[in-house]
C-alpha cells in the first residue's frame, strides 16, 4: 500500500495565518489521504496522522552547522519512516532548497523508484533560470501548480521542461466566507458605525508589492470628491491619519468576514505576480465588487474580467482613479459566485485526485 508523506517547513498546524497551511489544515480535517507529516514538534497534532518530528534542539543545531546541511533535521526524520519494499507519494510545499538533497537520500537508499516527488508551488513565475533548473525539473516527478497560467509562464520560459504538471486552485471556506442579504449588511454598518457609506477595503500584509502606498495615493484624491466612503485597511500598522481611513490592523482570520461582508469593494493593488490572492476570493464569495491588479494568477482567478474589474497598467494611479470612479458611479455588475467556487470542498476533492494519479503512476 502507498504511503503518502508530507514535508511542511513550519508546524503543521500552523498557529499563525497562512495560506496553504490553512488549505493544509482544512483538508487535514477532512477525508485526506496523508499518513506522515514530517516537521518540527507543533503545539497540538493532528489526530489519526502519524508524526515524523525534526530536531531542533541545540545540539542538534551543532550537526547541522557543522554538516552544513540546512536540511539535516528533515531528511533524518524521513529517513525514519522510509522502508525498502514500500512506495509513498512525498509533498513538499515552497521548499525548493531541500529538493536536491532529498532526491540524492532517496537515490541512496534504493528507493527513488519506489517514489513520486510532488512539489507545490504557490508562486506563478518560473523560480530558477532556464537552463539552471534543468536539474530541479528532473529531481521531481510532479509540479502542482494555482493557476493554468503559471503552467503557461513555466511552459514558454523553459527550453526542456521534464515533469509532468498539475493544476489545483486555492480553496476557501465558503460557509463562513459567503454573502450577506441586504439587510443584515446594513445592521452589520451600523454596528461597525459605517451608516449608508460606501465601504472599500485592502487586506494583506503591508509590504510595498502588496500595493497600499498606491492606494492611499489614489484615495487622497478620491477622497477629495466623494465624503460618503470609507478605506479598511486589514493587515497594516496604524499610519498617520488619512481622512476617510481607517487602520484596523491585524484581524483574526475568524473575524474577517464580517468585515468583507460589510464592505462592497474590495481593492486588490498588488504590484507583483501573485500565486493566486486568497484574499481576492474571500472577499469575493463575500459579496464585494473586485478591482483587481492584472499581473499572475490574478486574471484567471478573476475568470478574465468576469468577475471583476482587471487593471491591466496597476502601476499608473489614473487606473485605480478611474476604476474606482466608475464604481461609485454605479458602473459595474456584481457578479454570481457559485458556491463550489474555489471552496475547500473542491479543493479536497482534486488533491485526493492528484494523490491517487501518482500512485497509480507507482502500480
Amino acid at each position: 500500500m502507498t504511503k503518502v508523506i508530507l514535508i511542511s517547513q513550519v508546524p503543521l498546524p500552523f498557529s499563525q495565518i497562512g495560506s496553504w497551511t490553512t488549505l493544509y489544515k482544512n483538508y487535514l480535517q477532512d477525508k485526506h489521504q496523508i499518513d506522515f507529516i514530517v516537521c518540527e514538534p507543533p503545539k497540538k497534532q493532528f489526530e489519526n496522522i502519524e508524526y515524523s518530528l525534526v530536531a531542533n534542539n541545540l545540539i542538534f543545531k551543532i550537526r547541522r552547522k557543522i554538516k552544513k546541511n540546512w536540511y539535516l533535521g528533515y531528511l533524518e526524520a524521513l529517513d525514519k519512516i522510509l522502508k525498502p519494499n514500500e512506495k509513498y507519494v512525498i509533498q513538499i510545499v515552497d521548499n525548493f532548497g531541500i529538493v536536491k538533497p532529498l532526491h540524492e537520500l532517496l537515490i541512496r537508499r534504493g528507493v527513488r523508484k519506489n517514489c513520486q516527488l510532488q512539489f507545490f508551488y504557490h508562486g506563478f513565475p518560473p523560480f530558477y533560470e532556464n537552463y539552471q533548473g534543468r536539474w530541479f525539473f528532473e529531481s521531481i516527478d510532479e509540479m502542482v501548480l494555482l493557476t493554468n497560467d503559471s503552467y503557461l509562464a513555466h511552459k514558454n520560459y523553459y527550453s526542456i521542461l521534464p515533469v509532468r504538471f498539475s493544476v489545483l486552485h486555492n480553496g476557501i471556506d465558503t460557509k463562513k466566507f459567503t454573502k450577506v442579504l441586504d439587510t443584515e449588511k446594513c445592521k452589520l454598518k451600523e454596528e461597525l458605525g459605517f451608516d449608508d457609506k460606501k465601504i472599500f477595503i485592502w487586506c494583506s500584509q503591508d509590504r510595498p508589492k502588496k500595493g497600499l502606498n498606491l492606494i492611499l495615493a489614489v484615495w487622497k484624491k478620491i477622497y477629495a470628491t466623494h465624503k460618503n466612503i470609507t478605506l479598511l485597511v486589514i493587515g497594516c500598522d496604524p499610519r498617520e491619519k488619512i481622512d476617510g481611513v481607517q487602520f484596523l490592523g491585524r484581524i483574526p482570520n475568524d473575524e474577517l468576514p464580517k468585515y468583507y461582508q460589510v464592505s462592497d469593494c474590495y481593492l486588490f493593488p498588488t504590484l507583483c505576480k501573485e500565486g493566486f490572492g486568497l484574499s481576492l476570493i474571500e472577499a469575493l464569495h463575500c459579496g464585494n465588487y473586485c478591482i483587481a491588479s492584472a499581473m499572475g494568477g490574478v486574471p484567471e482567478v478573476l475568470q478574465y474580467g468576469k468577475l471583476g474589474k482587471l487593471i491591466e497598467n496597476p502601476h499608473f494611479v489614473s487606473e485605480w482613479e478611474n476604476a474606482i470612479n466608475d464604481f461609485l458611479e454605479g458602473k459595474y455588475q456584481i457578479p454570481e459566485i457559485p458556491e463550489a467556487l474555489y471552496s475547500k470542498e473542491k479543493w479536497n476533492d482534486e488533491m485526493n485526485q492528484i494523490i491517487e494519479n501518482a500512485k497509480s503512476r507507482l502500480e
